[in-house]
């Protein structure tokens, strides 16, 4: 047998780097997936990315592992994935913090939200409620609004998160009030703390506020958005309480790190949308105050741009500096 020229061993080479990738891709997934959640256990992003997460691992085949990294309006949580290797094993479950708000909200994010990341699909939208705790006396936002023009600085908001901090600030704006920003770690924090009564109210997602609405440790005023939302279509909206040029909403979506497959996007993607499209899953999910929807990567990634944009506008409307 004749020994192979260097350029016909090179060619054989090429061949096997171009394969090896997308045999790859068409195995995956071999081993448990890590899908990292940037907010506490308990938040509305914990919650439906562990229904997420059981769905996709039936049918992927493979167990999904969630892990919480919560902290500093998410940025952690998108840093680690941010850094992870490419290989579909790392995935990201995030909203509006990581992506949208926080580089407008921090002077320092280590990462870029477009650059380095791999849009996957939509996973849906959080509808925000206004809440505040049944012993205060308003029963609607424009008593809440009425008392902060009589008191100014004495009345307090807790924020778990992006939408939460510029929820809060936007009122303060559009309303000409002066109200006291109490940030937490995340949302369950600032919830029991409104609940207990040490923070007057606060902007929080359904899934995470509606539980203490039904068990009325809570009373909810109003939707963040500028139209009734379906889920709780008895809650009046910001621009019903009063409230004009108010809409705010936190979108929710999966992620992996800069540079996946494309073929590893395409089969996570699908999985995804076969989640969305399952009736029972829908309705659990809406059961949580979540809408739920998916998209392609393509439209996910023009969404994810604009986004960007938008919250930067509403941040400087809001007249937020960045910390």
């Amino acid at each position: 047998m004749r020994p192979l020229s260097l350029l016909g061993a090179a060619l054989i080479g090429s061949a096997a780097l171009i394969a090896g990738p997308t045999a790859h891709a068409a195995d995956y997934p071999t081993k448990p997936i890590t899908l990292i959640v940037p907010f506490p256990a308990g938040s509305g992003t914990d919650a439906v990315g562990r229904i997420f997460g059981a769905e996709l691992g039936n049918i992927l085949g493979q167990q999904v592992v969630v892990e919480n990294k919560p902290g500093a309006n998410a940025t952690i949580a998108a840093s680690y994935v941010a850094r992870a290797k490419p290989d579909g094993y790392t995935l990201f479950v995030t909203t509006n913090t990581s992506h949208s708000a926080a580089p407008w909200l921090m002077k320092n994010v280590p990462y870029d939200p477009v650059k380095d990341f791999t849009p996957i699909a939509r996973g849906g939208n959080l509808p925000f409620i206004l809440v505040v705790n049944p012993k205060r006396p308003w029963k609607t936002v424009g008593e809440l609004i009425a008392d902060a023009r009589q008191h100014p600085g004495r009345i307090t908001y807790a924020s778990g998160n992006s939408t939460g901090i510029v929820a809060g600030a936007t009122l303060a704006n559009r309303a000409k009030i002066d109200i006291l920003h109490v940030p937490y770690k995340g949302t369950p924090q600032g919830l029991t703390d409104v609940v207990g009564g040490q923070v007057d109210f606060m902007f929080t997602d359904l899934a995470s506020g509606l539980p203490f609405v039904q068990s009325g440790q809570l009373r909810a005023l109003a939707v963040s958005t500028a139209e009734r939302s379906a889920i709780v279509p008895d809650l009046p909206s910001m621009a019903e309480s009063g409230v004009q040029d108010f809409d705010l909403n936190s979108w929710n979506g999966y992620f992996g790190p800069a540079g996946m497959p494309p073929e590893i996007v395409a089969k996570l993607n699908a999985a995804i949308n076969q989640v969305v499209a399952k009736p029972d899953v829908k309705k659990r999910l809406a059961g949580l105050g979540f809408d739920a929807f998916s998209s392609t990567p393509q439209t996910f990634s023009q969404f994810v741009g604009a986004q960007l944009d938008l919250w930067g506008k509403l941040i400087r409307d809001a007249g937020i500096e960045q910390q």
